[in-house]
């Protein structure tokens, strides 16, 4: 990986990994439009790290008084008992389902899921969805009239981000305003849920990545990373500028014009549905699959 992929894909990830318009689905693009090699699921989740860095530096406060609030209610020995608090418990309890379903969809989401007409498809559902709340939301309540039951809906929401074009964010910020949230408010708790799951999923792939015959320089690793930190930054104060005036229209008609767009090119054979790394995964998994089973037999 050229520097310059380093540069392109890290400014990639770090302005749309917090807008609804789904970080993994240009990340899967952007190689295939400039024609180069697909960067690999592992590669995507630890440059989600500079973006991990950018909501914790961002809301600072934020997650100082949340975790602060959390052990002094398990100390006062009344863990729900203020809104920072139970707030902090729903993030913990809202990164259950994302996990869980990580683990366990872990092979699909880094092969088969990354075709691009799956992507194209979640970016044009999740935009219908998407629009479809936002008509009958009635964007009235606040983080501190969260419940347990909206903690956990949300969680479930973010675990179909998952499938790449969904959006974590979209996908958050879709459950967090089919709950009635103000816009901001879904926008701000879309933030703070994804700091767990998205340090998580960083961490464990880069020891995967690590560990890989062929792998991106370390160098290429650390300017993807800061280069998505500095973009992060700015993809999220202007989010929560927009959100505070404005619908979310803008990026429903974005995701239903790319997504066409990708079948299209698709259709024409412009693109490709896989790159060749995930075309090469399916047989190798067949051969050990008749490995094992000769090895049974």
């Amino acid at each position: 990986m050229s520097l310059l992929e380093a540069i392109v894909l890290g400014l990639v990830q770090g302005l749309t990994e917090f807008l609804p318009i789904s970080s993994t689905a240009h990340l899967r693009i952007a190689p295939e439009l400039f024609g180069w090699k697909d960067p690999g699921a592992a590669y995507s989740a630890v440059i989600q790290l500079g973006t991990v860095a950018a909501v914790l530096i961002y809301f600072r406060k934020d997650i100082v008084s949340l975790v602060g609030a959390f052990f002094r209610g398990l100390v006062k020995k009344d863990p729900f008992g203020t809104v920072e608090s139970r707030l902090a418990w729903f993030v913990l309890v809202g990164t259950l389902p994302i996990g869980l379903c990580g683990l366990a969809f872990k092979k699909s989401i880094e092969t088969q899921f990354r075709s691009l007409y799956v992507i194209s498809a979640s970016l044009i559902i999740l935009a219908i969805i998407l629009f479809v709340v936002e008509k009958r939301a009635s964007h009235r309540r606040t983080l501190a009239d969260m419940t347990w039951r909206d903690g956990i809906l949300i969680g479930l929401w973010q675990a179909l981000a998952l499938i790449p074009g969904s959006s974590r964010s979209g996908t958050t910020l879709t459950g967090g305003l089919s709950l009635g949230l103000k816009r901001e408010d879904a926008a701000r708790y879309s933030f703070l849920l994804s700091i767990p799951a998205t340090t998580l999923a960083g961490l464990f792939e880069l020891k995967h990545l690590m560990e890989a015959t062929e792998r991106p320089s370390a160098l290429s690793l650390w300017v993807g990373t800061l280069v998505a930190f500095g973009s992060g930054m700015a993809a999220i104060a202007w989010l929560l500028n927009y959100l505070r005036s404005r619908t979310t229209l803008v990026f429903v008609i974005y995701r239903i014009v790319l997504g066409v767009l990708l079948l299209v090119l698709l259709q024409a054979g412009v693109l490709k549905p896989l790159s060749g790394a995930e075309h090469a995964e399916a047989p190798r998994d067949a051969g050990a699959q008749q490995v094992e089973k000769q090895v049974a037999d």
